[in-house]
C-alpha cells in the first residue's frame, strides 16, 4: 500500500472496546468516525449516560454515530458507506451489522473477540470460559461475516486462566491484548495490503450466551469447584446469590475450599445446609464449601461470624 494511514471507523460500546479505541487514537491511522450504542439510562439514578467508547471519542473530537439499527435505517447505512473507509474495527458493539455494512470498507470489518475462537462464540466468552473451567483463553482478531463470530481468524494470542482469575481481571488483560493485536493487524495490512486468515472449525464452537442475574444463582447440588468458578466468572456482575431460609436473597461475596480431612468429619445433609459456625455448606457429591463473606438482603456485606451473630443466618438453615 502506498499510504501509511488507514481510514478507520471504530464500532464499540463498553470499557473493553474503549481500550482498543484508545490505542487506535494514539496510532498514525485516521479514525474518521466512531459508532456506539445510543446513550441509555444507567445506575441507581437511572440517568441517561453515554457509553465508554462514546465519551472517549468525544474527548478526542471524533464524530460519534449512535444508530439504533442498520437494518431498519437506510440513511445510517448511506452515512457509513459515504465515509469511504479502508477498514472498520469492531469490539463489543452490540449491534447487528448487515452485509451492506460489512462490505462497505475496502478491507471489510475486523472484530476483536474475547476468546480463542471457535471455542466461545457469543456475548459472554470471558465469563463462560471461567465457568467451564478452561485453563486458557485469549483474543482472536477475526474477519467479520454474516454469522455470529464465525468469520475467518487473522490473529490469536493466548492468556492463561489461573485460580485467581476473575471476570474483571481477565477482562482487563484481554482488552489490552486486543488493542495490541489490532495495531499489529493494521501494521501488516499497511505493509502488505492483505491479511492472511484461517477458517474456523464449526464443530469446536460453543455458544457463550448473554449473562442474566439468574446465572448468578447458586445450585448447592454442584461441586465446590463449580460454585467457586461461578463466583469468579460473575464478579463483578451479576454476582452470585442464593435464597436464605426465610426466602430472602443472600449475596455471596467470598468462599473458600474446605480441607478434605475436615469435611470427612461431617455427616451428610441436604444440599445447601449450613453445617458449622464457620460457614461450611453442604454441596454436591458429598462435598463442602465455606462461605467467608456474605450480604443479607437490605444489609451490608459481612463475614460469616457477623451474619451468625446478627441472626441473619443460623446453623441448620438450608440455603436454596
Amino acid at each position: 500500500m502506498s499510504s501509511q494511514k488507514l481510514r478507520i471507523a471504530f464500532m464499540g460500546t463498553p470499557d473493553f472496546a474503549a481500550v482498543a479505541l484508545g490505542a487506535l487514537v494514539g496510532s498514525d491511522h485516521d479514525i474518521v468516525a466512531v459508532y456506539s450504542q445510543p446513550p441509555r439510562p444507567k445506575g441507581r439514578g437511572n440517568k441517561v449516560q453515554k457509553s465508554a467508547v462514546h465519551l472517549l471519542a468525544e474527548r478526542h473530537d471524533i464524530a460519534v454515530y449512535t444508530p439504533k439499527s442498520f437494518k431498519k435505517d437506510v440513511d445510517a447505512v448511506k452515512v457509513f458507506e459515504d465515509l469511504k473507509l479502508d477498514i472498520a474495527i469492531v469490539a463489543a458493539y452490540g449491534l447487528l451489522l448487515p452485509p451492506s455494512i460489512l462490505a462497505a470498507p475496502k478491507y471489510g470489518c475486523l472484530n476483536i473477540h474475547g476468546s480463542l475462537l471457535p471455542r466461545w462464540r457469543g456475548a459472554a466468552p470471558i465469563q463462560r470460559a471461567i465457568m467451564a473451567g478452561d485453563s486458557e483463553t485469549g483474543i482472536t482478531i477475526m474477519q467479520m461475516d454474516k454469522g455470529l463470530d464465525t468469520g475467518a481468524m487473522i490473529l490469536k494470542e493466548t492468556l492463561p486462566i489461573t485460580a485467581e482469575s476473575n471476570a474483571s481481571s481477565l477482562h482487563d488483560a484481554l482488552a489490552a491484548c486486543g488493542a495490541r493485536l489490532t495495531l499489529s493487524a493494521l501494521t501488516t495490512l499497511v505493509q502488505t495490503g492483505a491479511l492472511d486468515s484461517q477458517a474456523q472449525d464449526d464443530a469446536c464452537a460453543n455458544y457463550a450466551s448473554m449473562l442474566s442475574r439468574d446465572d448468578g444463582r447458586i445450585n448447592w447440588q454442584e461441586t465446590p469447584e463449580h460454585i467457586e468458578r461461578q463466583m469468579r466468572a460473575l464478579t463483578p456482575w451479576p454476582g452470585v446469590w442464593c435464597m436464605d431460609a426465610h426466602g430472602k436473597r443472600l449475596k455471596i461475596h467470598g468462599v473458600a475450599f474446605v480441607p478434605t480431612e475436615h469435611s470427612a468429619t461431617l455427616e451428610s445433609a441436604d444440599h445447601g445446609t449450613v453445617r458449622t459456625k464457620k460457614g461450611i455448606i453442604s454441596c454436591g457429591e458429598n462435598s463442602y464449601l465455606q462461605i467467608t463473606t456474605l450480604q443479607p438482603e437490605n444489609a451490608k456485606a459481612m463475614d460469616f461470624a457477623s451474619a451468625l451473630n446478627g441472626s441473619y443466618i443460623k446453623i441448620g438453615d438450608v440455603l436454596k
